[in-house]
């Protein structure tokens, strides 16, 4: 069959002078914008019809932001390798404001389940984020901006991502799109690392390296895997923290062959990604992980078998030589140390801000130390002292008060969520879940102490989004997923809460 270039053949409005006219218009407009502003306007120009698209769906379902964030969480920091002179970080601040526009607007023909975010944990977590405001007055502080920066990470994700589940993501569904999403980037994050170790960096993390990352990932000739995390600490300890919650829902689940699995592949790819990446401090996820989900299983023989398993694991590494020939083990085999130059360091860094901080019982200052520190006040003894650890920074800038208050916060969800799992919980596989989900929280709580991971991303949404899911579980036991409401477009008819 042959086609006539001259006929005419369905809607003919393209033809119209207008419809031409502005498509010329937004070729000849295009055609300026790249030639002044480069390559990175180009890509601006491609992605924004699909942005619009995708802000489109936001608004029309707010669920679909929420996965979208989970997504951007993993890839953001990364991103900034490969695109430079833009703020990449704060589009995770933009994701979290679209949300909650949509679920503004969608409030006018719709019940919204605020009800929902009426609990202990969003008023902790408001309490907290107080504690953050009050830093501004803090008469040690040097620089408002960088409290800007920081506070972020430390105190505002907190308060807007735990109401956001609460309210919009808090079906039984929602949580198993939660994790299935979780296994996927973190088999991801292990297979970009096996290209690190195996390939080779790429053009773009090369430049990183050479731009003085290869001063904390080049260690004895050998590359610290970072994948594509923001760094090899943070990939390791996100990879631990996959690794143990994966594998205690491949333990347990029963229902789905293929799932668990797909959830074993994801929690062992977890912990290889945590060996590759030389990070030391991340054993402490899956060794404290595993230990607290041993006792929650309120069984005497397994505690005993746990217990009896760990002492061999802490042995193989404290008094044994076994595989020092591997760099892999000789590197996890240092953590255990306790004459390890880079831990007498941080000791002494410690007993320094000890010191420093003897008057000050409000800390320097959100954003006083760290990366923070060194931009914004650069010259002052606080950034000029790493904290190289998340506790000993948020004593450093917010003092032994915010410190005692954050610890307080964190282990008041460990304790109840822990009695709620072992005491009220009767379906199984919720309590197998809720375990995954507090195991992995008080592995990343304890490697805090080593590594400054537990605010950053990803970690630090996925575990924000795991402390809520861990205040649903009751819900999940008497109500048949029912707490949420249908946000989406249903003509006429509005969907209210069951």
């Amino acid at each position: 069959m042959s086609y006539s270039f001259t006929g005419k053949y369905g809607n003919n409005n393209i033809n119209q002078p207008a419809v031409i006219f502005s498509i010329l218009t937004a070729v000849v407009l295009s055609g300026f914008a790249v030639a002044r502003g480069g390559m990175v306007i180009g890509l601006a120009l491609i992605v924004l019809p699909f942005l619009i698209t995708y802000i489109y769906f936001v608004f029309k379902n707010p669920r679909i932001g929420i996965i979208g964030l989970f997504i951007l969480n993993f890839f953001v920091l990364g991103s900034m390798r490969y695109i430079k002179g833009i703020p990449l970080g704060l589009t995770v601040d933009a994701h979290i404001v679209l949300i909650y526009l949509a679920i503004i607007f969608k409030s006018y023909e719709n019940k919204i389940p605020w009800e929902n975010a009426k609990n202990d944990l969003v008023l902790l977590t408001s309490i907290w984020f107080a504690y953050a405001l009050f830093q501004l007055v803090n008469p040690e502080a040097v620089s408002r901006m960088a409290w800007f920066y920081a506070m972020r990470g430390v105190a505002l994700y907190i308060l807007l991502m735990v109401p956001l589940i609460f309210i919009t993501f808090n079906k039984k569904a929602d949580l198993e799109v939660f994790f299935k999403l979780w296994a996927v980037l973190s088999i991801l994050g292990t297979l970009k690392g096996l290209m690190q170790k195996f390939i080779g960096p790429d053009p773009w993390e090369q430049a990183w390296l050479n731009g003085g990352g290869d001063l904390t990932h080049v260690l004895f000739g050998r590359l610290r895997i970072f994948s594509f995390f923001s760094d090899a600490g943070q990939f390791g300890a996100a990879q631990g923290h996959s690794g143990v919650v994966f594998l205690i829902l491949a333990l347990n689940l029963k229902k789905s062959k293929k799932l668990r699995i797909f959830y074993a592949i994801a929690g062992l790819l977890a912990i290889y990604g945590l060996m590759i990446s030389g990070t030391r401090g991340a054993i402490a996820v899956p060794i404290m992980g595993f230990a607290l989900y041993i006792f929650l299983q309120k069984n005497f023989k397994v505690i005993i078998a746990g217990a009896l398993t760990g002492i061999v694991v802490i042995g193989f590494f404290v008094f044994t030589t076994i595989g020092n020939n591997n760099y892999t083990i000789n590197r996890m085999r240092s953590a255990f140390n306790p004459q390890d130059k880079s831990l007498l360091v941080r000791l002494e860094n410690q007993r320094k801000l000890k010191s420093y901080l003897a008057d000050r019982p409000f800390g320097g200052g959100i954003g006083s130390a760290g990366n923070w520190g060194k931009r914004f006040s650069p010259n002052t003894f606080l950034a000029k002292t790493p904290t190289d650890s998340w506790y000993v920074m948020i004593w450093a800038e917010q003092g032994i008060v915010g410190l005692t208050l954050h610890l307080f916060i964190l282990f008041y969800i460990v304790f109840k969520s822990s009695y709620i799992i072992m005491f009220k919980l009767k379906d199984p596989w919720n309590k197998a879940k809720m375990s995954a989900l507090v195991s992995g929280l008080f592995g990343i709580m304890v490697a805090s102490y080593g590594n400054g991971v537990l605010g950053q991303m990803p970690t630090g949404l996925i575990i924000y989004s795991s402390m809520a899911f861990l205040f649903l579980a009751r819900k999940y036991e008497t109500e048949n997923s029912d707490l949420n409401i249908e946000l989406q477009y249903t003509g006429n008819q509005k969907n209210n809460l069951r």
